[in-house]
């Protein structure tokens, strides 16, 4: 089964904080990606609200389970005690862990399994026992891998920034496409399944499904949203649903 398409919403609430104002609502354009197709939507709320506000939560998990319940909702973060209530309260089917500073513009880094096992671990227990799949945002370093499963988690987000930022060197972006390959080879032998996102395009998308053709789920915001400017949002999930196989 090809990757499921999950539309990350955070660069259309950015747009709406630019104004006062209640549009583009969040929520609308979550409802117009489902009804396209997509198979769930993700919010980064970052403690500062720059983009996904708090508020948004209960509101999109109500459009999903009102109205496409058979989507899911996946909430990425740093794991804060405030951020560990909030996912508590408004109950993703998946929770992404990533290691962002708050300050950080965006995801840039995946986290230091071995380093950082300590800390994740008990929040992944807290996470898996409230119901949640866990998913930790990984670099392509197949090293990792068995420190990552240590954990306790059910997947690894693999950060496809660099594979994205080699658009125009295609010798680069193979290299860094086997990277990722050979971190999804490990992952999957030590019983973990595998998403990636960050810089995913309908161009780039359809090399890496053939490399990691078991690859569970994509996450897609920057540059989905910026293929909704010119093909509408609707448009866009179709044309990234295919990217991926469907």
């Amino acid at each position: 089964m090809p990757a499921k398409l999950s539309v990350n919403l955070n660069a259309a609430a950015m747009l709406r904080n630019r104004r006062d104002l209640p549009w583009p609502s969040v929520t609308g354009i979550g409802r117009i990606a489902l009804a396209a197709g997509a198979h769930g939507l993700t919010v980064h709320p970052r403690p500062d609200e720059r983009h996904t506000r708090h508020s948004d939560l209960p509101d999109i998990r109500a459009l999903i389970d009102d109205e496409f319940p058979q989507a899911e909702f996946n909430i990425e973060g740093y794991p804060t005690e405030d951020f560990l209530r909030l996912v508590e309260k408004n109950q993703p089917e998946q929770v992404t862990l990533v290691p962002d500073d708050p300050a950080q513009a965006t995801s840039d880094h995946g986290w230091d399994f071995r380093a950082q096992a300590a800390f994740l671990t008990p929040i992944v227990k807290r996470l898996k026992k409230g119901g949640f799949r866990v998913s930790l945002f990984s670099d392509p370093d197949p090293e990792g891998v068995a420190a990552a499963c240590d954990t306790g988690a059910d997947r690894i987000e693999l950060y496809t920034g660099p594979y994205g930022s080699f658009h125009d060197a295609p010798a680069k972006a193979a290299s860094e496409l086997e990277k990722l390959g050979r971190t999804a080879d490990a992952a999957r032998a030590a019983g973990l399944e595998v998403n990636a996102g960050h810089d995913l395009t309908v161009a780039n998308l359809p090399a890496l499904a053939k490399r990691i053709p078991d690859l569970a789920e994509v996450s897609i915001g920057h540059g989905l949203t910026a293929d909704a400017l010119e093909h509408g949002m609707a448009g866009t999930v179709t044309r990234f649903l295919k990217a991926c196989g469907w």
